[in-house]
């Protein structure tokens, strides 16, 4: 049997990939950098395991040389993702990972020709980022196919972030937001842009952040305008403001650092009640320059649960042949539909 290599399976979200793998039959080899809890993971899940750092090239590709994909979990997906990918063009391996950084999306665009000629699809974004707000574009493009303008909003009921989002956002705190302007990623300070949305379930102010849409979207839609907001309080978006003050502050190593040893002394994602229960709202809306427009919102299950169903489903998916080579995004790749193959997916 053709086996899943699961990089980073011992974290909060691997541990999730990791256990709908095992509800799906599918053989896997769990791989990370960290053996105590590699070897704990395996005992309990009957799954053998492989220990490679990420930074061993040559370990790398032995690992991957055993596996037929590879669902990447191993972030800040900025510091390690094309050490992965580089490994899978070597032994012709599928990448996906759980990335949101649109940073990792827009490097991982350039491996396009060289995942066509190894003959392997290159997906980043298989889980909560990016899959339903690429499905939800992509149904936005189809309902105006002349649209010039995109904007996207996610939120959570009963929230709750991983350590592993916690220190990608981190990593990336300093720099500001993100927008796509007429094709272009173009800067901007945050806070400056916010929207009150109505997701159905309710309605919530949003603040605009840098995320992985601005790169995804318009690579599966063509949209040249993009913007994306998630669920904020007041406090969060006066928070935002005065950052731009501090940015000078949070670029610096030494402030990441001690902000990333703070991380790693809390809980390691949402309670198992939070995780079953919760529920992802998202809403899209698109325009053109006739003023014509077009809205739609999606509920879905929380976050976290959503990133190991999609990324397996993924996954099974180019186990069986079916997928497409180069860079992909998920809506692509498996159309505006892929997320109503998960139960608990509403769209309207």
């Amino acid at each position: 049997m053709e086996k899943v290599i699961v990089y980073g399976s011992y974290g909060y979200t691997g541990k999730l990939i990791v256990e709908e793998c095992k509800t799906k039959n599918l053989s896997v080899i769990l791989s990370g950098r960290n053996e105590e809890a590699l070897k704990k993971q395996s005992e309990q899940s009957g799954y053998p395991y492989t220990t490679v750092d990420i930074d061993d090239h040559t370990g790398l590709v032995n690992l991957l040389n055993e596996g037929k994909v590879v669902i990447h979990c191993g972030g800040p997906f900025r510091h390690t993702a094309k050490k992965m990918a580089d490994a899978c063009l070597e032994t012709q391996t599928h990448y996906t990972d759980i990335t949101g950084e649109y940073e990792v999306f827009e490097l991982l665009a350039g491996y396009d020709e060289k995942g066509k000629q190894a003959g392997i699809t290159i997906l980043p974004g298989t889980g909560f980022d990016v899959v339903p707000s690429d499905c939800l574009a992509l149904h936005l493009k189809n309902k105006l196919p002349n649209a010039t303008h995109l904007q996207l909003a996610f939120t959570m009921s009963k929230g709750g972030l991983s350590r592993g989002t916690k220190k990608s956002m981190t990593e990336g705190l300093g720099y500001g937001g993100k927008i796509r302007k007429n094709g272009r990623l173009t800067s901007l300070a945050l806070g400056d842009k916010t929207l009150e949305i109505d997701f159905g379930a309710f309605k919530t102010p949003t603040l605009c952040i840098p995320w992985g849409d601005i790169s995804t979207a318009w690579r599966s839609t063509g949209i040249p305008n993009i913007e994306v907001y998630t669920g904020a309080t007041p406090g969060m978006i006066k928070n935002a403001r005065r950052s731009r003050y501090l940015n000078w502050l949070l670029r610096m190593k030494w402030v990441k650092r001690m902000m990333l040893k703070q991380i790693d002394k809390k809980p390691g994602g949402p309670s198992e009640e939070k995780l079953l229960t919760g529920k992802s709202y998202l809403w899209g809306k698109v325009w053109n320059e006739h003023g014509e427009q077009a809205e739609a919102r999606l509920e879905t299950v929380s976050g976290y649960l959503l990133t190991a169903k999609t990324s397996v489903r993924i996954a099974e998916k180019i186990l069986n042949r079916n997928f497409i080579p180069g860079y992909q995004t998920p809506a692509m790749a498996y159309s505006e539909d892929l997320i109503m193959e998960i139960d608990g997916s509403k769209r309207w």
